[in-house]
């Protein structure tokens, strides 16, 4: 299979049992013309010692060292063929119909590069009713996406021209990395939602990057690099920097706490300056 219609990503980092059902979910697939890139980011028990049972031809297994889920990322998108891509946490899974239904919304409305459908979730088991801040958006969502991150990496899929016009995911963050792609896309590509389930999405593991403390400064750092892109537009640009003194004010409440009072007076040095970028706009 030289050029799938799809190329299905998932990054791993020491989670056998769990990768084995995004595999399977995968290759359950009613639609047929895909590639499964699995990057296995260093883990301790390598994935193919339990996947050796799996030989479908359309399988593709990478190694690297550990560095980071970007990287994995990264590492299937320059080593796929697909003309979309589409991404799949290894906790994560497929309805047997993703592909299918997404192929059907690509040809029906081919002036879109990225789409992305609604999704259900799990939490240790137990299913997690979503709130309605995480309704998910379609259009326009840059301003949706500065609040928070909107758009999931395993409902996606993405023709694969837009990493030449917005790059790959940064591998300097350790975590909020969706969060600052996400910026890079929807500051000037509309979203198309495809309106049904079609992943699955499980929680509440110890591993999980969402767990990692004080993420919003991961957030701020994206916010910062988007506005100091050139990439936005004015009305794009006075709603980063709203954002971003919101977040700020909310990231020093959390360090005067932690008495980390250096760290509060970095961030309020920051509100300073875009408060004054705000002034002059």
């Amino acid at each position: 299979m030289d050029n799938p219609l799809f190329s299905v990503i998932i990054p791993v980092y020491n989670r056998p049992d769990f990768l084995r059902h995004a595999i399977q979910s995968v290759l359950a697939q009613s639609f047929s013309d895909f590639e499964l890139i699995v990057v296995d980011d260093g883990s301790f028990e390598p994935a193919a010692a339990s996947l050796r049972d799996m030989t479908d031809s359309r399988l593709r297994l990478f190694f690297q060292p550990n560095s980071g889920v970007s990287s994995a990322r990264n590492n299937g998108i320059r080593n796929s063929r697909g003309e979309y891509l589409a991404f799949l946490d290894s906790d994560d899974s497929f309805e047997p119909e993703k592909l299918a239904v997404s192929a059907e919304f690509i040809r029906q409305y081919p002036e879109f590069l990225v789409f992305h459908t609604e999704e259900i979730w799990y939490k240790n088991g137990k299913f997690l009713n979503q709130k309605a801040i995480h309704r998910k958006p379609e259009g326009d969502i840059f301003e949706n996406s500065l609040r928070l991150c909107c758009v999931s990496p395993s409902t996606v899929v993405i023709r694969r021209d837009l990493f030449a016009q917005v790059g790959l995911f940064d591998e300097s963050l350790p975590a909020c990395e969706d969060y600052d792609f996400w910026l890079r896309v929807s500051c000037c590509q509309p979203i198309k939602l495809i309106p049904k389930v079609l992943t699955i999405k499980q929680g509440g593991h110890a591993d999980q990057l969402s767990r990692q403390p004080c993420l919003d400064r991961y957030r701020i750092k994206a916010i910062v690099k988007i506005l100091e892109s050139g990439r936005l537009n004015q009305k794009q640009k006075i709603a980063a920097q709203k954002e971003l003194c919101r977040k700020c004010d909310i990231y020093i409440c959390g360090a005067k706490k932690r008495k980390n009072f250096k760290e509060a007076e970095h961030y309020g040095k920051l509100i300073e300056q875009y408060n004054t970028s705000l002034e002059n706009d």
